[in-house]
């Protein structure tokens, strides 16, 4: 069992944050599985082939592991740091998994092949930590690009999309109600957050507060990171998963563009990914003011929402948006 144990501070200050490099890594374990899980089966099948001639075995052996260990025991977490920002880059978490230092570098790959001789491939972090760095910093980008990119704006609109409603529990029940419904295997006691492993370890949070972050590909299980010095974290599966690959209804745009107008219609096909009201207009090639107003229209009929980042303001689909763009006849 891992206990994290949460002070008055640790409860102001547990946050959400969204990460490339942990869909990533979790992404990799998907693909060693066989056969592949039912869920994921569909992007499995499509990555597999956009990997094809990549040589990704540094970023492979290092998230998976070799021989009987393979998939199995500890992941570095070097190799996806805690975010420190709501919604990360994956240049910025690149340069941050860069910056590791040599000798946590060298800790963690030791743990992570611990009894088992370090494959030559992943040397280089050993005895080249900064070349060895790049290197991995390379290969995860070029997975990136191919396995991951393509569907990134709906990766990223679910767990957005999950942030968003944990966020409403925050605002109706506090932090405690956040944590209701997150996992099976988490709960909450008598303010300590334990969540069942097979690890027995204590993390007093010490008013540094917990990082939660949902991810895609964690589906169906439930992640801890508890090491120094790193943030502590949990990494979760965020609502809605079951959805994510799940094929649209026959196309008939027309019949939106005739239901919302067509230009209404068009910005709620765009925002499959998040975007701000210039963005919008961007991607449209409108004007602000237009699709400003056109906005305001659809988020007082329920179909998006807006959400302050900083000092933006950005729109997602509703599930009642995305519940229109499925129904029968939508796109």
């Amino acid at each position: 069992m891992i206990r994290y144990r949460f002070g008055a501070d640790d409860l102001l200050r547990t946050r959400f944050a969204v990460s490339p490099l942990f869909e990533v890594v979790w992404s990799t374990h998907v693909l060693r599985e066989r056969p592949p899980r039912a869920l994921h089966r569909p992007w499995v099948a499509a990555a597999r082939a956009r990997l094809a001639g990549l040589d990704w075995a540094l970023l492979d052996l290092v998230a998976n592991g070799a021989g009987e260990r393979r998939s199995f025991g500890f992941v570095p977490d070097f190799i996806t740091p805690p975010p420190v920002t709501p919604i990360a880059d994956l240049e910025g978490e690149l340069a941050r998994v860069r910056a590791t230092p040599a000798e946590q570098v060298a800790r963690e790959i030791g743990r992570r092949f611990e009894g088992y001789e370090i494959p030559a491939v992943v040397r280089p972090l050993i005895d080249d930590p900064a070349r060895g760095l790049v290197r991995l910093a390379d290969t995860m980008r070029a997975y990136w690009e191919r396995a991951l990119e393509p569907w990134w704006p709906s990766i990223r609109a679910l767990v957005e999309a999950d942030i968003v409603h944990r966020a409403r529990r925050l605002a109706a029940g506090g932090t405690i109600d956040v944590f209701a419904g997150l996992h099976r295997r988490v709960r909450w006691r008598d303010g300590v957050l334990e969540v069942e492993h097979r690890v027995d370890h204590d993390v007093d949070l010490g008013g540094r507060g917990l990082l939660l972050v949902p991810a895609a590909f964690g589906w169906p299980e439930v992640f801890t990171m508890i090491d120094e010095p790193w943030q502590p974290s949990l990494v979760y599966t965020p609502r809605g998963v079951g959805a994510l690959w799940a094929p649209p209804a026959e196309a008939d745009p027309g019949a939106l563009d005739a239901l919302l107008g067509r230009r209404r219609a068009a910005i709620l096909r765009v925002l499959r990914a998040p975007a701000t009201t210039h963005e919008v207009a961007e991607r449209l090639s409108a004007s602000p003011a237009g699709v400003s107003e056109h906005l305001g229209v659809l988020r007082a009929a329920g179909l998006v929402r807006g959400r302050r980042d900083g000092r933006r303001v950005v729109y997602t689909r509703t599930a009642a948006g995305e519940q229109l763009l499925r129904a029968p006849g939508g796109p």
